[in-house]
């Protein structure tokens, strides 16, 4: 085993709050906007349903141990944090009203996600709810790892805004993916807790995720039609987000000792940085 590594151990990141904005003209998206795939286009449909009501817990849950943070430069990276969550939330929630209009049921999820979290709120204390957040969090940044550094997931959003979003969102879970984790750890979160909740997380989330899935397909009238539906069943195989290497990446949270800098991404931060938001990056003119 080995020990758990100290906010000194590792390089301070800077987790900046970026004001952007992204349009979804009518018509500008494919019924299926996943390389036409039939199970993607709704798993991601789910995805971004869950993450509004998602952030604004991921916010709770770091902001009620906000005034216990005596590292100053942890505290500005929570402040950062709550900026880019609270954006994410924003964002998402004007795709999914654009998915809703295209037929995805976002708004069912969006509120059964709310549900959810309050009944959360209600059942356990705020040291499990960060716990929770640094769990989930691990999966998003996880998620994002995949999105950027494999042009196979890439590929599946073709050119569309959806594809730019979710760039945009990698980039910054990918920037402050440590944070909930090194609050937890700051304000005496234990191993043992971390593992315990991450695992009944894990449970939780695939559990959630594949039911809601179920839900917004039996919505589908494509998905009526066995061989488009065989045929993107059997596309999962080969899925990078199904990929043998990010459940290897995720499962690594469950060793005592882990912390999410293990795996340095400073050179990919760095990469995308540029890329999307460069003197000629891509996603420059979104910014407001």
């Amino acid at each position: 085993m080995t020990a758990a590594r100290t906010r000194s151990d590792r390089p301070a990141r800077q987790v900046r709050t970026r004001r952007i904005r992204f349009d979804y003209p009518v018509d500008s998206l494919d019924r299926h906007y996943v390389a036409g795939d039939l199970v993607m286009s709704h798993v991601v449909a789910v995805l971004s349903g869950t993450f509004p009501e998602g952030e604004d817990f991921f916010v709770r849950s770091v902001r009620h141990y906000a005034d216990q943070i005596t590292d100053p430069t942890l505290s500005k990276q929570v402040a950062g944090f709550v900026g880019q969550e609270v954006t994410h939330g924003r964002e998402h929630r004007t795709l999914n009203d654009r998915l809703r209009q295209m037929g995805y049921p976002t708004r069912m999820v969006d509120r059964a996600v709310r549900k959810g979290l309050a009944r959360n709120d209600r059942m356990v204390g705020p040291m499990v709810r960060l716990a929770m957040t640094a769990a989930l969090e691990h999966y998003t940044a996880s998620l994002a790892e995949t999105l950027l550094t494999d042009e196979r997931a890439r590929a599946l959003l073709g050119t569309s805004e959806v594809r730019e979003m979710l760039l945009w969102h990698a980039l910054e879970e990918s920037e402050h993916k440590a944070v909930a984790f090194d609050v937890f750890q700051a304000v005496g979160g234990t191993e043992k807790m971390r593992i315990r909740v991450m695992r009944m997380v894990t449970i939780s989330f695939l559990a959630r995720v594949t039911s809601f899935t179920l839900m917004s397909m039996a919505c589908d009238r494509s998905a009526y039609n066995p061989v488009r539906l065989v045929r993107s069943l059997a596309a999962l195989r080969n899925s990078p987000f199904l990929s043998r290497e990010l459940a290897q990446r995720i499962k690594a949270y469950n060793e005592v000792g882990f912390h999410p800098d293990d795996n340095d991404n400073t050179a990919l931060i760095d990469q995308w940085t540029a890329e999307l938001f460069g003197a000629e990056g891509r996603l420059a003119d979104h910014l407001r």
